[in-house]
């Protein structure tokens, strides 16, 4: 069916739902709302300049197994897609597959991004699809715990190839139609293991911000937040960094001092946090407002790196020169409520368990039931603050974290390591046997780490790595505006380059 152009759908272009708060996950629901208003402000100035690709964007819905590994097992579900034929040069121009994560697509996936601008470039058809499980790719009792063991990578690996078949067949492609696969954060992970599993599918993939080394305690995640707040280059300092722990530490000390009601009072919390997994809960609210800032920042956050370390490094104005640190925090807290229209701070254990548990497909809609059982079952990535360089509370613990898989989904905590020892073993971890898969990330974005970056790589290799300096997460799968950094523009150009030289060599092949 053809879409409207003035439809408005959620957009998920490019950020991922790795569970660490409710506060966290906001900030990203923030990032997508900037995102979207600018993209569909763009596609509809295009079509307004009489440039109207929107009409030839459809979307449909094919039904997939849902079990691919299981042939006794003959039950499907329904897995929504996208295509864009405007810039298509028929019959063999080449197709670019662009990965759903772990959250609803949207037409707009092919309709704008540095992938879109690539296919204008060469003529290739655009296609999107959906991952299982997530946005109206599920059954309606999709959701329930007995239901989510079809739920993995593997399988939706297995989708893609698939679909790949499925278009290959609407649009009789043959092997003079070269893929290009694109994905970013968890989809960018995908986007390299397709390359790696399926190599005969797509002769290249690009991994924005790909995270393909599962690991249980990522307390590296805090340690790069730590580092990127020092960086001056992005308007850090040691001394935010210091102000920040100092902030922290006298949090917990009024908490372990029993002043809960006041600590409620002062940083606006919804309840007071008397439990001590109320408590924990208060913590991961604060840290997730330095730690969305981090890996959103420049990119349309609630706020960015120099704007938090102006108020905790007291350097707005707005307090005296003795003001203490903990006071920089709650108007910190203030800001961020204010700007994110948030009428309090969320701190409920209860409240946690009870929206992870959420079955209803309406609730469940931005995939956080989904993506923390994956968490649980393929990948870990638990952002704790054990590690002496987190700038945080040390109450973010990996126990209280890994805590909720038993209590959510009945998986026994003790499995977890080797859940991921097996994702690792599957897939290689950062040292993927993998070729012609483009690794792009920015050095400020705490994933980095669990990407392949040029350490990783045989000599022959290196340029199939690049990290961006200044920059964060998923930032260059955005389209291009003046504001962005020198080098993001410098990276694009690369991806651009890479992908044009792919191409070439596929088409090289088939004449020799």
């Amino acid at each position: 069916m053809l879409l409207s152009p003035i439809r408005c759908i959620i957009l998920l272009l490019l950020v991922n739902f790795v569970y660490s708060g409710r506060v966290l996950r906001k900030i990203k629901e923030h990032v997508r709302k900037i995102q979207y208003e600018k993209v569909k402000k763009n596609v509809l100035m295009s079509a307004v300049n009489g440039n109207k690709p929107m009409g030839e964007v459809r979307d449909g819905k094919i039904h997939q197994p849902l079990n691919h590994f299981d042939s006794q097992n003959d039950e499907t579900f329904p897995q929504r897609f996208f295509m864009n034929e405007a810039y298509w040069e028929r019959p063999h121009g080449p197709v670019f597959l662009f990965i759903g994560g772990e959250g609803p697509i949207s037409e707009f996936n092919v309709l704008a991004g540095h992938h879109v601008d690539m296919a204008e470039e060469h003529g290739a058809l655009l296609v999107a699809l959906e991952h299982r499980f997530y946005g109206e790719s599920i059954n309606e009792d999709g959701l329930e715990t007995e239901n989510l063991g079809d739920l993995s990578s593997q399988q939706a690996l297995a989708d893609i190839a698939e679909f790949h078949q499925y278009i290959s067949d609407r649009f009789d492609l043959s092997v003079k139609n070269t893929w290009i696969s694109f994905g970013g954060s968890y989809a960018g992970a995908l986007s390299a293991w397709l390359r790696g599993k399926f190599p005969h599918l797509v002769y290249g993939a690009v991994a924005s911000s790909a995270p393909v080394k599962a690991k249980l305690d990522f307390s590296t995640f805090n340690k790069v937040v730590g580092l990127s707040l020092a960086d001056e280059d992005v308007g850090g300092s040691d001394k935010c960094v210091g102000d920040i722990w100092e902030a922290f530490a006298a949090v917990e000390a009024a908490l372990f001092a029993g002043n809960t009601t006041e600590v409620g009072k002062d940083f606006g919390c919804c309840e007071i946090p008397e439990d001590l997994e109320d408590q924990i809960e208060l913590m991961q609210s604060l840290a997730d407002i330095v730690m969305g800032t981090v890996e959103y920042n420049e990119e349309g956050g609630i706020l960015t790196i120099e704007e938090i370390c102006k108020i905790m490094t007291n350097e707005t104005e707005t307090f005296d020169s003795e003001t203490e640190a903990y006071d920089r925090l709650i108007k910190l807290v203030q800001i961020y409520r204010a700007t994110g229209e948030e009428p309090c701070l969320v701190a409920s254990h209860k409240q946690t368990i009870e929206d992870l548990s959420d079955t209803n497909l309406d609730s469940a809609y931005n995939g956080e039931r989904q993506w923390y059982y994956q968490t649980c079952t393929e990948f870990g990535f638990f952002q704790t603050c054990e590690d002496a360089s987190c700038p945080f509370s040390r109450m973010l613990t990996l126990q209280a974290q890994t805590d909720l898989c038993p209590e959510v989904f009945n998986i026994p905590q003790h499995s977890l390591p080797g859940h991921i020892a097996f994702t690792n073993k599957y897939y290689g971890g950062d040292h993927p046997n993998t070729d012609r898969v483009l690794y792009v990330n920015g050095d400020i974005d705490p994933w980095h780490e669990l990407s392949v970056l040029e350490e990783d790589l045989d000599k022959e290799d290196k340029d199939m790595a690049i990290l961006i300096k200044g920059t964060s997460h998923c930032a260059d799968m955005n389209p291009g505006g003046a504001a962005d950094r020198p080098a993001l523009k410098q990276a694009r150009k690369a991806i651009e380059r890479k992908v044009a030289k792919w191409l070439k060599e596929a088409a090289w092949k088939l004449i020799g």
